[in-house]
């Protein structure tokens, strides 16, 4: 049976073919879309190389006096004289006060009467003594005359003594009414003025002198972070830089930083149970009296030198869900590598890394938003970054 086609048939059978031709093109264009799409990203990488990193730590603390010294009387009596300006320098044996000297003169010119006459007794008795010595060797006196003499002249030499040390009593009494300076330094105010009545180491100084050339800066650190620093010393991880005594240098209250540089002097042996720190001290010139007691400071200490730091831009670092830090590495096939990273501290726009990176790792620091781990991905050198020029020397503070 043949069947015939119409003109209008036919026409329809050709439209719906070229339609299906269309549309399986249209299909590969949008098959091949995808693939452009994935061509692989690019993104700016950083190779690692280790750095030469003096470690420093920044620490609180407050200026302490070299020396203080409270001046009070050691005699008692009415103030006669003020010998100082206050707020001066004064010098080690310096007068300050003056002391009523009347009584204690009276009692030092009678102690010293006094030992001239034990002094005259004891002429006497020694001559008498030496006598019976002789008269008893021809039997001339009595043995208990001799005895008797022999006692006599103990006693007088015995009277002779303690009349010399009254006199050396009133004469130390008579000089303590001189009130001196026992150190060299700067004196504060007077608490007393003349016609005061003071008394024998009263409660209350005359006056405080405080020693501020050199002075000391005590300062306080966890003792975490000391233990950790004496770990990582016994483990080889750092090296000492200079001597024994680590250098200090210090940060004012306003920010500026002090001239002089200072030296760690001691730590203390004893860890405080309330803020779980131990006090550290160091020791800074200060010739010009910039440095008073009671300031404020932060003092910068050397910790040591990490000849093999591994140091990464900080935003190349992001957080996991646990706020554990991570980075992401290129790898050897040119694939994207999340790494997980232990980082120690702080230096600039930096962090100092312990573990997760090592030498040679291509770090990847642009482009992160467009990347995921597993990923193909073009690496760029990043820009400013020469990653064949040779470490440069860095340090590092922590606050």
């Amino acid at each position: 049976m043949k069947f015939k086609l119409n003109g209008s048939l036919s026409s329809a059978i050709t439209l719906l073919f070229l339609g299906s031709t269309l549309l399986s093109a249209c299909s590969q264009h949008d098959a091949a879309a995808p693939d452009a799409a994935m061509a692989a990203p690019e993104v700016g990488v950083l190779e690692i190389r280790p750095e030469s990193l003096a470690l420093s730590t920044e620490l609180p603390g407050r200026t302490v006096p070299y020396l203080v010294a409270e001046v009070r009387p050691q005699v008692g009596g009415i103030i006669e004289q003020r010998l100082f300006t206050e707020g001066a320098n004064v010098k080690a044996g310096q007068p300050l006060y003056q002391i009523a000297a009347t009584t204690y003169q009276a009692s030092y010119d009678s102690a010293k009467a006094s030992l001239a006459k034990a002094e005259a007794n004891l002429e006497t008795t020694r001559n008498k003594a030496a006598r019976y010595e002789e008269l008893v060797a021809i039997k001339a006196v009595s043995k208990q005359d001799y005895d008797d003499s022999q006692a006599a002249l103990k006693q007088g030499q015995a009277d002779v003594a303690m009349a010399r040390a009254a006199l050396e009593t009133a004469r130390v009494n008579l000089a303590y009414t001189r009130v001196a300076s026992p150190i060299a330094g700067r004196i504060g105010r007077s608490t007393v003025t003349p016609g005061a009545l003071v008394t024998a180491s009263q409660e209350t100084a005359l006056a405080t002198v405080q020693q501020l050339d050199p002075i000391y800066v005590d300062v306080t650190q966890s003792s975490a972070d000391l233990l950790r620093l004496k770990q990582d010393f016994a483990a080889g991880r750092l090296k000492r830089s200079g001597d024994t005594q680590a250098a200090v240098s210090l940060l004012l209250e306003d920010g500026s930083t002090y001239a002089q540089s200072g030296k760690l002097q001691f730590s203390d042996v004893t860890v405080d149970k309330g803020t779980g720190t131990i006090t550290l001290r160091a020791v800074f010139p200060n010739p010009h009296g910039d440095l008073l007691p009671g300031m404020y400071v932060r003092a910068v200490l050397e910790e040591g030198v990490d000849e093999q730091a591994i140091l990464a831009p900080q935003r190349a670092v992001s957080r996991d869900t646990k706020g554990n830090p991570t980075a992401l590495v290129l790898d050897a096939e040119g694939k994207v590598e999340q790494r997980m990273l232990t980082t120690r501290r702080v230096v600039g726009d930096k962090w100092l890394v312990s573990d997760g990176l090592k030498a040679g790792d291509k770090l990847i620091v642009d482009g992160l938003q467009k990347i995921a781990p597993g990923m193909p991905v073009k690496a760029v050198p990043l820009a400013g970054s020469d990653t064949n020029a040779p470490a440069a020397p860095a340090a590092a503070v922590q606050r």
